[in-house]
């Protein structure tokens, strides 16, 4: 028809039409992570105010001790003692605890953590820095080890469903994964220790020999590689269990996937299939949970290093444990609590990254 109006074709839109512009992601991504370093300040106030209160429901500690043994060796009066007591240990017993806890609030903004009751005239932040290296040493090797070894191990029993290995492996991870760390470190004493002397127990106590001098060099390092070498074996045997375990779950649920199948229909190697698309994907959530794992290694190593004599910041905390050294215990509970919050934001931002179909607030790209 010749009067007939026509009406223009819509014009086509590239692309998707609600992707976000760059000044709209960087905001969004200004606004998270100021939210995720509010709730990690609001966590470690939260966790350092209940540490200083749940520390002095310990029945003793060593104020009182001094003040005790001052009054029954020498006859002095409560006062003069308490007052000894104050100048030696930079702590008035008699100060009600909501001042206490104002006072150790404000050193704690400044950077200072206090001073130990059981060694007068030594920081905690001395403490922390002489113990926690060899702790961080220990189970960093141990966690690198049994990360690599679980993947392969996983990996295998993954692709070897249903085969006498895979029944093997899974068994043996499970077992591995329900024993604690401190039930294997008693059970390498008996064995490695005791029955075979595989191990000097004398001489593989502390974190290094006696005598020698730290330094950057492989005598050293073989040194205190040979006093570490029971904590890892403890924390490697204990660990890699749930990594395979956990690894073996993610590649059987890759292996599913379109994109396998796709790979495959297109002729691709099985060695690049499995380098290229599963395990690179299968591997992903360990990433995340290697970080926040990492978090927990502190807290977790007070029985391990105490069965051993291993002198790391585990060690350190059994001794404020039985001695209520609470300026001690409260600055590596702080450590503990700081390590955690801190690991889990590096795995959110970890996860985020590596794995393109997530993005930093949980929707997914494009």
């Amino acid at each position: 028809m010749s009067g007939a109006v026509e009406t223009p074709a819509p014009k086509l839109i590239e692309g998707p039409v609600d992707e976000p512009r760059p000044t709209a992601v960087r905001r969004f991504l200004g606004a998270w992570l100021v939210r995720r370093l509010a709730k990690a300040i609001l966590t470690v106030f939260l966790v350092a105010t209940l540490t200083f209160f749940l520390v002095r429901l310990l029945p003793g500690n060593p104020v009182d001790t001094y003040i005790q043994t001052q009054i029954a060796q020498t006859g002095i009066s409560y006062a003069d003692a308490a007052a000894q007591a104050k100048g030696l240990f930079s702590l008035d017993p008699n100060e009600p605890v909501i001042l206490q806890y104002l006072t150790y609030m404000g050193n704690l903004v400044q950077g200072d953590f206090g001073t130990s009751l059981l060694s007068p005239g030594t920081t905690v932040a001395q403490v922390i820095k002489t113990y926690l290296p060899w702790t961080l040493f220990s189970v960093g090797v141990a966690q690198i080890l049994s990360f690599v070894l679980g993947i392969l191990a996983g990996m295998i029993m993954a692709y070897r469903r249903e085969s006498w290995i895979d029944h093997l492996l899974t068994s043996i991870g499970s077992l591995l994964h329900a024993i604690p760390n401190y039930i294997v470190a008693i059970l390498i004493v008996v064995f490695l220790g005791v029955k075979l002397q595989v191990f000097n127990l004398t001489e593989a106590r502390g974190s290094y020999t006696p005598g020698v001098t730290p330094s950057f060099s492989f005598s050293f390092l073989n040194d205190i590689l040979y006093h570490a070498t029971l904590p890892i074996l403890a924390y490697l045997l204990t660990t890699v269990g749930s990594w395979a375990l956990v690894m073996k779950s993610s590649t059987v649920e890759t292996l599913g996937e379109d994109y396998v199948t796709v790979a495959r229909a297109r002729g691709l190697t099985d060695g690049r299939i499995r380098a290229g698309y599963v395990g690179r994907n299968a591997v992903l959530p360990l990433f995340s949970q290697l970080a926040v794992s990492l978090g927990f290694v502190v807290g977790g190593s007070i029985f391990v290093e105490k069965i051993f004599g291993y002198q790391g910041i585990g060690f350190s905390l059994y001794n404020a444990v039985s001695g209520r050294d609470y300026p001690v215990l409260q600055g590596i509970f702080l450590v503990v609590t700081i390590s955690v919050v801190v690991a889990n934001l590096l795995a959110d931002v970890l996860y985020s990254r590596l794995d393109p179909r997530i993005r930093v607030g949980g929707k997914a790209k494009g």
